[in-house]
């Protein structure tokens, strides 16, 4: 179920995941911390009526959480000599094969959700995970237990049904993996259900019971930005290579590339209904230099020209079909095309 993420099928990353030494030689302990960050400013609701807006996950709306746990671990590691003496020690974020879940629920920072994320009583769903692995040798937390209870509000939100089963997510099937991790074609059937969400999906953390009227953190140090809080795909589907490293500086949503950015913007327009975005989509259809933005918005294109302009729609995309050079992106102007047909 992990797709075309390899990596976590691969043998010798599978025995370094039950393997804590392979990571760390003589490794005694490991300390598991989570880092609170601000949960989305918007309801459950609002999502699906977000007219001409996308969704980004709510951890993305402001800096890369990679780069600011980390060095928050290198300090954490500091003062731990300064406590305990000198030891050799590494920190990760979610940058190695390590059972960060896991390990958090050993630690008795909370416990794995059905979800597969970790929860806390306290702090609900909101928080990143990282490690620091240590050669110190410190006296163990109590394991966290379980209070899911018979629950299962985030399997029955899922819009595509990712979670298949309590603590288990196909991959192949989750928007986040499908916005974030995957490079390719999104498959047909899945792209409706994907809705508006452009980077990650929030919906089983929200409708969480342990999530309602949590506060916000007192200090969020991934420094939310309100541009990236529900932002318009009008303006985002402008967006060249340049342009979109310019706007997601430091963000995490730069690490997937404009590519797949405007991939997923294209399906969230295509699903959001607006008439304003198909002059946008139009530009992107016929004149963007990747084959996968192209195929996505001719699909968009279809989705929005159903409802009016239908025998305009099919008459340029016809006119386009015959100077389209990729395969998938002809293959995908004759289904659009036959969608609207059947439509009409």
């Amino acid at each position: 179920m992990h797709g075309d993420m390899r990596w976590m099928a691969d043998a010798e990353r599978c025995e370094r995941r039950k393997n804590p030494a392979t990571m760390l030689d003589e490794v005694r302990t490991v300390v598991s911390v989570g880092m609170r960050y601000s949960p989305p400013a918007y309801a459950l609701d609002e999502v699906n009526a977000a007219q001409g807006r996308g969704v980004i996950s709510a951890y993305a709306h402001g800096d890369d959480y990679h780069d600011i746990m980390k060095a928050r671990l290198e300090a954490l590691a500091r003062e731990l000599d300064q406590l305990l003496g000198r030891h050799d020690q590494r920190v990760y974020v979610d940058t190695a094969p390590v059972l960060e879940h896991a390990l958090a629920e050993d630690s008795g920072l909370g416990w794995q959700g059905k979800h597969s994320l970790t929860l806390n009583r306290q702090l609900g769903s909101w928080f990143l995970l990282g490690e620091l692995f240590t050669t110190a040798d410190i006296k163990e937390d109590d394991k966290a237990s379980f209070h899911c209870g018979t629950c299962s509000a985030c399997i029955d939100i899922c819009p595509t049904r990712a979670i298949v089963a309590p603590f288990v997510v196909d991959a192949r099937l989750c928007i986040s993996y499908l916005s974030i991790e995957y490079k390719g074609s999104v498959p047909r059937r899945l792209r409706p259900l994907i809705g508006n969400r452009i980077y990650g999906c929030d919906d089983c953390q929200m409708v969480c019971p342990w999530n309602g009227g949590l506060p916000p953190p007192v200090s969020d140090f991934l420094s939310p930005r309100g541009e990236n809080c529900l932002p318009e795909l009008a303006s985002l589907l402008l967006l060249d290579d340049a342009a979109f490293r310019s706007r997601f500086v430091k963000s995490p949503v730069k690490r997937i590339g404009r590519e797949r950015f405007i991939r997923n913007c294209c399906i969230a327009a295509g699903n959001n209904g607006e008439q304003s975005l198909l002059t946008a989509l139009w530009s992107l259809a016929m004149q963007d230099d990747s084959a996968i933005v192209r195929e996505h918005a001719v699909w968009a294109l279809g989705m929005l020209s159903r409802a009016e302009n239908s025998h305009a729609a099919m008459q340029r995309l016809s006119v386009m079909q015959g100077s389209e050079t990729d395969a998938n992106v002809r293959e995908e102007i004759s289904l659009t095309i036959k969608e609207i047909k059947e439509s009409i």
